[in-house]
């Protein structure tokens, strides 16, 4: 297998995306290394103490000397094996506070990074991915990746340092001993490549699995009480198990593998120390080195017993961390779509809106939700836009927002293309309340004023109460201080959808859209809320997107869809005239 087809250079490639980090923390990572380094120095350094003590030992004792005087050696070489133990555990400590820490800035950077880029992709990218498996490489990826650059870095210089000065110091001693102590060293890492081409296949189908597997728990969560109404908590659960003894095999059967490691260690390990023995007497018998040395030897080989049998554990974290990044750089890659031109404008919107002859297909289904529609809206008018499911009301909001462009034709804005605005500043001006209420696991207050942050209290009560919902907010213990939980669970659809009009009223933008946001409140809360908006939209560009008739607000054009085409279009009064289909709707609503 060629180099470029090893699964460890395809890791490494993979975590080739890291490199701006180490350049950013740069400083960090060059301090943590020189004190893996140092700290490596002081590690060996006890090899040399024990080998003189022992031969210093040995010359006395051969010539009598006196017990005071080999008691004298062995303290003063107890102590300085006790200072190179203590400023070896500074030097760790050091260490660790460089490059562990470094890890967990990189590690914040990236969760950043990906948020970020997450925010920027436009809803084809939602409508494509689960949610599950976007929060899986957020937070299971990213930890995988720090393990990379943190432990593993780490963990990795350290077997790089204290080979080197264990090797040079051998070489010194010995060459022939030395090369029979190494010899085992090319077998364990031919055993580690072999090991690691099925840790790197491994590691991405059980990241997918955990990813399926997140995405189901997030998915019984959120729809727990549609699992309860239909009672199939037992297939939820046995779905649940099913995927989770799947994940439970894999990882089972990636730490059997993994476990290899540990006893090819203790072999390799065993190999030498036996070598050194038997060699090392023999040279030790034939004066070519002392007792002293085989000692050192020994010593060696138990200092490297770790840092080598961490290789393993280095090479699976890379491996693991490789797979992740992957994933991660999937998504990174993935540019968006809907994005802010160059020179893009920044004008304030006065409201007028034009549709020319627009045709517009989904992506991911290659639906075509309108054709050739056109409208023409000038600023300040009121306009309703009525069909059945499924006719393209909701995709005209879509492409008002700018979360889709048009397939076909354009859409203008003061007589400008939308493409042509800053995207941010665009949605900024445009307020809108959708028939979905989406709702944060935060407090009334904070949720109405979601789309202003500098909205006073009196600003919030005032557009609760516009949407006739102040006077619930009141009854509650806490008022606009209640915690709502997760996506409003603890309110009724009806003030869910009172309090995202009740957002939408505070922005109080020039354009603004009402997605069919009054469905799941009574005939009486519509028409009291209805009332309270007149004055406020005098000056506003509205669009009511409905199903059904507003028979208490006059409109300045009506357009009634169907399967994404104007079937009829103009102001009640000729409309009625027309006695087509909205006549007749009115008229079955109204009797």
């Amino acid at each position: 297998m060629s180099i470029n087809k090893s699964p460890t250079f395809a890791a490494m490639k993979n975590l080739g995306s890291l490199n701006k980090y180490f350049v950013k923390y740069k400083w960090r990572l060059f301090l943590g290394l020189l004190f893996v380094a140092v700290s490596s120095k002081f590690a060996v350094m006890p090899g040399n103490v024990i080998k003189t003590i022992l031969d210093q030992v040995q010359q006395l004792a051969s010539t009598e000397a006196k017990r005071s005087e080999i008691i004298a050696v062995v303290f003063k070489g107890g102590l300085a094996l006790l200072g190179l133990a203590l400023l070896r555990g500074l030097f760790m400590f050091m260490m660790r506070q460089t490059i562990i820490v470094m890890s967990r800035h990189i590690e914040y950077d990236q969760k950043n990074e990906i948020y970020n880029h997450y925010q920027q992709l436009n809803t084809q990218f939602y409508k494509a991915n689960f949610t599950g498996d976007l929060m899986n490489r957020i937070s299971e990826d990213v930890s995988r990746v720090r393990m990379y650059t943190g432990p593993s870095i780490m963990y990795f210089t350290s077997v790089v340092f204290l080979a080197i000065f264990c090797i040079w110091d051998m070489l010194r001693v010995n060459l022939m001993l030395t090369l029979c102590v190494v010899a085992p060293l090319p077998l364990l890492a031919f055993a580690i490549y072999m090991v690691n081409r099925v840790i790197f296949k491994k590691s991405g189908r059980i990241q997918a699995q955990l990813s399926a597997l997140t995405t189901t728990a997030q998915e019984s969560y959120s729809g727990v009480r549609v699992i309860k109404s239909f009672v199939q908590e037992k297939n939820m659960l046995r779905f649940f198990e099913t995927n989770s003894e799947e994940y439970r095999k894999s990882t089972i059967n990636l730490s059997l593998t993994e476990a290899v490691y540990f006893p090819a260690m203790n072999l390799f390990i065993g190999l030498s120390m036996l070598s050194t023995i038997l060699i090392g007497g023999h040279f030790a018998i034939s004066g070519q080195i002392t007792t002293g040395n085989i000692a050192q030897f020994v010593i060696y080989i138990n200092i490297l017993m770790f840092p080598i049998s961490s290789i393993g554990m280095v090479a699976s974290m890379t491996q693991r961390a490789g797979a992740s990044q992957k994933r991660i750089d999937e998504f990174l890659h993935t540019t968006p779509d809907i994005v802010t031109p160059p020179n893009a404008s920044e004008q304030p919107l006065h409201g007028a809106v034009s549709f020319d002859d627009i045709t517009f297909t989904y992506p991911h289904t290659g639906i075509t939700a309108l054709q050739h529609f056109s409208l023409d809206v000038k600023a300040g008018q009121k306009v309703a836009i009525i069909g059945k499911t499924g006719s393209g009301k909701s995709t005209l909001v879509q492409l008002m927002l700018r979360m889709y462009d048009t397939t076909a034709g354009r859409m203008l804005l003061d007589g400008k293309d939308i493409k042509g605005y800053h995207l941010e500043h665009l949605r900024k001006q445009i307020a809108y309340a959708p028939q979905e209420a989406y709702l944060f696991s935060d407090t009334i207050f904070n949720n109405i004023k979601f789309g202003k942050d500098d909205a006073t209290a009196a600003e919030v009560r005032e557009a609760a109460r516009m949407a006739d919902l102040d006077k619930d907010i009141v009854s509650f213990a806490k008022g606009y201080d209640t915690m709502i939980g997760e996506r409003g669970v603890m309110l009724s659809g009806g003030q869910k959808q009172r309090m995202v009009l009740s957002r939408a009223i505070l922005k109080n933008s020039k354009v603004l859209i009402l997605d069919d946001c009054l469905s799941a409140v009574d005939t009486q809360t519509e028409k009291v809320i209805l009332a309270n908006l007149q004055g406020f939209l005098e000056d506003k560009t509205t669009f009511v997107i409905t199903h059904r008739i507003f028979t208490s607000w006059t409109f300045d054009q009506i357009v009634i869809l169907d399967n994404g085409t104007v079937a009829e279009h103009g102001t009640h009064e000729q409309l009625m005239a027309l006695n087509g289909r909205y006549a007749k709707q009115y008229r079955h609503q109204t009797s």
